[in-house]
């Protein structure tokens, strides 16, 4: 395989939809560019792109698989991304090493919610987006209306390079308006009969074509005076035209294809070869620092590691893009993300799980190898010298759903933690989190299919049987009132005794309320003098304040941290549910203590249960999460989604269309989100997606409360 400059490399993504045609339109363009003799198709199994077991077993892609194509003289690398929204994490890897996104629109269905989140995600990067829309033989293929619904969506900028002349079971024509042609196939589809435009569509392809001219005028001025003069541009000049359009997301181009009867794929990748802009033509990426990286081959040599994976039968196979400089075999570089050396003994071009060993690849290029010593995804390995660094290249969206996850044999716990670390390494979405508060290990993820996914790997390929549960609410507990307590300490065994009394008084604490000075709880007032103030600011959020209040040497000073001490046992597991306790403020305005049988440990407990009781009686509330949580739905589905919103205590904010779409704004309890992707999943036939992230600590109401603490008690009494 030759050496490819960077002036002859395209980096492209397939993105879109699950269901679209992706993988199957990565087989048609892979069969005519000669790469593959024979076209898979996933149904049987054996596409280039769907090689894992778990995408064989499921029938749809997990991962996003990296493939090649040597056409026009140019190499195309291509990434075909997973369609589904749970596993949007490689579709963004994708975007961010890549320079133009290709959506696959399914013909029959339309923009879906996933398709606009995807676009959305093109416009972040500020990526060039050409549009395939695919399986115009489908029996509900409607291309006119698809258009229009693509117009509305995504703006005027859609442009149609190609439309059928019929759509459904009779497709095998299209007019093609940039080379003014039409283009027809056999039954078996492949190499087109090129024709000229028949009389009766000969006006719609002008006008079609008169607004395509527009839009690649539009981006050069040049170009634009050539067309005023003279009202056409040639073939060559609309490339250019359009190119620099693509590359200031000032035109979406529109092609027509049945990538299943390979119709039209060719002349798609005829457009990506001489059209789409190469590495160079686009804007110069930055580092984490704010560094320019130019693609420069004869530069300082620097790689981001941004996919790893465990194949069968090769082990872990390292996916990097060059950003600058040149990669040869035997190069040693340093892995400046771990402090570690490395040497690329092989590099490889991969299509799938087939690896083409090569000597050399230059700046823009994307390549793979095996059996590095110590590379993560996401890490930055450089030549000697080279200060690049891309931590944080890469921004994942937040983690929508979680399970609590443990081993069924419990000695494989450690076991487990190395594959959770390994997973997570090689997709970033999935987030392990051993939870100190809850007592279980959490495992994070974009939705219910995608912790499947894991769980399957994890049994399938490990061998290690798991368990999800619902994970464990962190709830937190609170005062609303001041209280006082008096608890004395007193233990005597032979030998030294232990003694230890603290009296305190409790209340809710607020960011910049004034010092206490006096309290009254019935006839008896309580004047405080404080001699001492500790602000704890708390891990989980809110604050412990500590006063010390004690007057003429009632308890040394020496004790005091023990009573704060004690204090903190019992925030770190509240009196009510175990749960933290926060935003409580204490003064210790008096006590009792023994010359000889007073230790630390006295005061601790005696701090600790004053407190316990103090708490007990100012009128504790339990606290829960709530989140800010967005929903994009099909306006017919609506009704339905707000409906279930409101069965599980949500607050809706509220509603706007977006793009065709509706947006529902609502604050919703963390606790009746548990398995909220699978419902809404049921209830809009997969047609919706949502976010949500954490908002606030809200009070329960009292029928949730009194449920808590009587499960809370059950399992205090069966200890």
């Amino acid at each position: 395989m030759k050496v490819y400059e960077t002036k002859e490399i395209k980096n492209i993504a397939l993105l879109g939809s699950k269901g679209s045609g992706k993988t199957t339109l990565a087989e048609a363009m892979l069969y005519e560019c000669g790469v593959i003799k024979r076209r898979g198709t996933v149904d049987a199994k054996n596409t280039v792109c769907d090689y894992f077991p778990v995408e064989k077993e499921y029938g749809y892609s997990v991962f996003s698989t990296v493939f090649y194509a040597e056409f026009l003289g140019k190499k195309l690398n291509m990434i075909d991304c997973p369609g589904g929204d749970d596993f949007v994490g490689g579709a963004i890897t994708a975007l961010n090493v890549t320079d133009t996104g290709v959506i696959v629109i399914n013909g029959q269905y339309g923009v879906e919610v996933g398709t606009q989140n995807i676009f959305r995600t093109t416009a972040k990067l500020k990526k060039p987006v050409i549009f395939a829309m695919n399986q115009l033989d489908g029996e509900k293929a409607d291309y006119d209306n698809v258009l229009e619904q693509m117009k509305e969506v995504f703006g005027n900028k859609v442009v149609p390079i190609q439309y059928p002349l019929s759509c459904g079971a009779g497709f095998n024509s299209m007019i093609d308006v940039l080379l003014m042609k039409k283009y027809s196939w056999g039954p078996e589809g492949g190499v087109p009969t090129i024709e000229e435009i028949p009389a009766e569509e000969m006006e719609k392809a002008k006008e079609l074509h008169q607004q395509l001219v527009e839009a690649a005028a539009e981006n050069d001025e040049t170009l634009m005076e050539k067309f005023f003069d003279q009202g056409h541009l040639t073939e060559d000049e609309m490339r250019e035209g359009i190119r620099k359009g693509l590359v200031d997301r000032s035109i979406f181009p529109v092609f027509c294809v049945s990538a299943e009867k390979d119709m039209g794929v060719r002349r798609m990748m005829e457009f990506l070869g001489n059209v789409v802009p190469f590495v160079e033509d686009m804007p110069i990426p930055v580092d984490a620092n704010g560094k320019e990286v130019k693609p420069d081959s004869n530069g300082p040599l620097s790689l981001y590691v941004f996919k790893t994976t465990v194949e069968p039968h090769i082990g872990e196979v390292s996916y990097f893009k060059v950003m600058s400089g040149t990669l040869s075999a035997g190069a040693d570089l340093d892995n400046v993300t771990r402090g570690s050396k490395e040497r690329f003994a092989q590099i490889n071009c991969v299509c799938g799980q087939i690896k083409t060993p090569v000597d050399k690849l230059c700046a823009g290029d994307i390549g793979a190898t095996v059996k590095m010593k110590d590379v993560r995804t996401g890490n930055t390995l450089n030549e000697k010298g080279c200060e690049f660094s891309y931590d944080g290249f890469i921004k994942y969206p937040a983690p929508k759903y979680q399970r609590a996850v443990r081993p069924v044999t419990e000695s494989d716990a450690e076991k487990l933690s190395a594959i959770l670390t390994r997973m997570h390494e090689e997709d970033p979405t999935w987030v392990v989190e051993q939870s100190k508060e809850l007592k279980q290990v959490i495992l994070s993820g974009q939705g219910e299919f995608h912790l499947r996914t894991l769980k399957w790997r994890v049994e399938n390929n490990d061998k290690l049987p798991i368990v999800f549960e619902e994970p464990k609410i962190p709830y937190r507990e609170t005062i609303t009132k001041a209280s006082r307590a008096d608890y004395r300490h007193k233990k005597q065994s032979g030998g030294a005794g232990q003694f230890g009394e603290v009296h305190l008084i409790i209340e809710p604490y607020t960011e910049g309320m004034p010092a206490p000075d006096t309290y009254k709880f019935g006839s008896q007032e309580f004047k405080m003098n404080i001699r001492d103030t500790q602000e704890i600011p708390l891990d989980w959020g809110g604050k412990l304040v500590v006063h010390n209040c004690i007057v003429g040497g009632a308890i040394d000073a020496r004790f005091i941290p023990a009573i704060v001490k004690g204090l903190m046992d019992r925030m770190e597991q509240g009196p009510l549910t175990g749960s933290y306790a926060r935003d409580v403020r204490v003064c210790i305005y008096d006590g009792k203590m023994h010359p000889v049988d007073s230790n630390e440990i006295s005061f601790r407990l005696a701090g600790r249960n004053a407190f316990s009781e103090a708490f007990r009686s100012a009128n504790p509330k339990i606290l829960e999460p709530v989140y800010d949580v967005e929903v994009m739905v099909p306006g017919d589905v609506m009704g339905d989604v707000m409906s279930d919103l409101q069965g599980r205590r949500a607050i809706i904010m509220g509603m706007e269309s977006e793009s065709g779409f509706e947006k529902i704004s609502a604050k919703v309890p963390l606790k009746e989100m548990s398995s909220y992707s699978t419902a809404l999943s049921s209830i809009t036939g997969g047609r919706s997606s949502f976010t949500m992230k954490f908002a606030s600590y809200e009070l329960v109401p009292g029928d949730v409360q009194e449920k808590l603490l009587k499960e809370y008690a059950e399992t205090q009494s069966e200890d």
